[in-house]
């Protein structure tokens, strides 16, 4: 669902009008009905837009089937919303009232990202491929030479490219960091999702410190089953959440097989609320294997490529 720019700088005005009032109170349950107000008013919003469309078609029947699918879409709309609520007070439910907000000390941080179930070496490539809808997926993750200074943290830069049918549908850039204690941090990403050579979405895209976005853990440097961890903090835009299951799969993937030894996460988002997919990490090499739930994807470990 797509609101106008105007309905999400009042709907985050919202957010962080409710947030900052919560401080010492319920802090995630009021984010979780400010996101809610947000999302409805740009429901309602984009309802509003869909109508005057529709009074412009000169066709009495055209337009009637314009109003129709309208009010169809604005159900929808207020069905995800309501959906999105549910999901976000559940997720307080396990995490707590407090604010989220890291605190995050550059000193902290450390150079190398070394943990053996997240490794990011500079000149890394890994290779995954699988099918998507029929069409033959290619996901490409190159860990670069390049870094970026976000919250004072040295943060490695990661190219992610997503191909269907060896056409690029996605081009991202990710930053991650590693703290002392090795849990590998996410501060960050810009998206792109492509059609032809056009950019036509950028949804997911932020950077930690800014407009209230907070990175998150992507990997933890001592994970145990049961951990409910966010993984990036962007309210409304970027809210992926893992919980570990397990620490001793059996994987094969066309890279290898890794015996009673693979952490497995379940990783969801209140934006998504009917989204799930299972993840495995191997030591020693990172993430092996992604498996949709509710689609038809799975995304397996390929080929790793070293030294680029």
């Amino acid at each position: 669902m797509r609101t106008s720019q105007n309905i999400w700088a009042v709907g985050i005005i919202l957010v962080l009008t409710a947030v900052h009032a919560a401080r010492g109170a319920d802090a995630c349950a009021a984010g979780a009905k400010a996101a809610s107000k947000s999302c409805v008013a740009g429901a309602k919003s984009d309802y509003a837009l869909a109508l005057g469309k529709c009074a412009n078609l000169a066709d009495p029947v055209a337009q009637k089937a314009c109003q129709a699918q309208a009010k169809a879409d604005l159900a929808d709309a207020l069905g995800e919303c309501r959906d999105q609520l549910d999901a976000r007070q559940m997720i307080c439910d396990r995490l707590g009232p407090a604010p989220y907000q890291p605190v995050i000390v550059p000193t902290d941080f450390v150079a190398a990202i070394d943990n053996p179930l997240y490794p990011l070496t500079p000149g890394t490539t890994f290779i995954y491929v699988g099918t998507l809808e029929g069409a033959v997926e290619s996901n490409v993750v190159a860990v670069t030479h390049n870094t970026k200074v976000i919250f004072g943290v040295t943060c490695a830069e990661v190219r992610d490219t997503v191909y269907a049918d060896g056409v690029l549908t996605e081009d991202t850039l990710d930053w991650f960091a590693q703290d002392k204690d090795t849990n590998v941090w996410y501060f960050g990403e810009n998206t792109h999702e492509l059609e032809g050579n056009e950019i036509i979405n950028i949804d997911g895209s932020f950077k930690a410190g800014v407009n209230g976005a907070q990175p998150g853990i992507i990997m933890k440097g001592r994970p145990a089953i049961g951990d409910f961890y966010r993984q990036e903090f962007d309210l409304a835009n970027a809210e992926d959440l893992a919980e570990v299951i397990s620490l001793t799969d059996t994987v094969t993937v066309p890279y290898g097989t890794f015996s009673n030894q693979c952490l497995k996460t379940l990783e969801t988002t209140p934006l998504e609320p009917d989204a799930r997919e299972n993840k495995f990490y191997a030591p020693g090499v990172g993430p092996i294997l992604t498996i949709d739930l509710v689609g038809d994807e799975t995304l397996p470990l390929v080929q790793i490529l070293t030294g680029q």
